[in-house]
């Protein structure tokens, strides 16, 4: 599995901002890389940068768009949704890196036997319609699934995946988890525990990415080499959105984060570089 990272965000409400700031909100699968870019750029440049992730990835493209931040960070592509709902943005997304959102389970699930699932089972999961993993081949334990809160990158990947598009997804009725730590932590401490969550995250000790039943009957895990080759289905683009060409110090952090030193940090925080899938 990728290598986790993260790193603890810098958490201040955006209406107490300095005006003078770079200010930039959004994802929290984003946020480590972004974080210890702006950590590098303010001890060595002296810019003042504050980062949060209000929000996740649709929180921080609203912000962009509402002009609350000059960078915002998204886990998902722009959906012609965003764009109609800010026409007065010029929404202009920069690739940093790569992800994949895993099916993440409990320790008690995964020695349990659960080894695969199919996205007919991961469907009856989300559904309910699957109600002890016993059913398909883990432990006789009732499912506890922890839902990414709709909105998030996280989400809106792994519903798309499952029926094609985010808005034919139906409601259900499931306890809800924002950041990636928080899903985390609700799957180690929590026995059944299943929920969406990117897969630097994951650690196959507590956490464990459970690999997905392709087309063609193979089993695919989030790996690297799965990654690289576009085999895996839940990948995804990292970015920084900006409105327009980026000018003055948000200028500075996105070139910062396509330099060989940025795609030196999105590799440590446990995601695939440019350079990665461009071999």
């Amino acid at each position: 599995m990728l290598r986790r990272g993260f790193l603890l965000i810098v958490g201040i409400a955006l209406l107490a901002l300095p005006a003078s700031a770079l200010r930039i909100n959004g994802s929290t699968t984003v946020n480590p890389v972004v974080v210890r870019a702006a950590e590098i750029l303010q001890a060595e440049q002296g810019l003042k940068i504050l980062v949060d992730t209000q929000g996740g990835s649709s929180g921080g493209i609203a912000a962009l768009g509402d002009g609350r931040v000059e960078i915002g960070m998204s886990s998902r592509p722009l959906s012609a949704k965003d764009r109609e709902r800010f026409p007065g943005t010029r929404f202009q997304p920069v690739p940093i890196g790569y992800d994949a959102v895993a099916l993440a389970v409990s320790r008690d699930v995964w020695e349990g036997g659960l080894r695969t699932l199919t996205r007919q089972q991961v469907r009856g999961l989300y559904e309910g319609t699957i109600r002890n993993w016993r059913e398909i081949g883990g432990p006789d334990r009732r499912v506890a699934f922890f839902n990414k809160e709709p909105g998030r990158g996280t989400w809106e990947v792994f519903a798309d995946w499952l029926y094609g598009d985010a808005d034919r997804a139906p409601l259900v009725s499931l306890p809800e988890v924002g950041s990636n730590e928080e899903g985390r932590n609700k799957v180690r401490s929590t026995r059944g525990a299943i929920t969406q969550i990117s897969v630097a995250w994951t650690d196959q000790r507590s956490l464990f990415a459970v690999p997905l039943i392709a087309d063609d009957g193979t089993a695919v895990e989030p790996s690297r080499d799965h990654l690289e080759a576009g085999s895996y289905p839940l990948s995804r683009p990292l970015l920084v959105i900006t409105n327009g060409d980026p000018r003055g110090e948000a200028r500075l952090m996105v070139d910062f984060l396509l330099s060989p030193r940025g795609q030196g940090l999105v590799e440590e925080s446990g995601y695939l570089s440019l350079g990665d899938l461009a071999r």
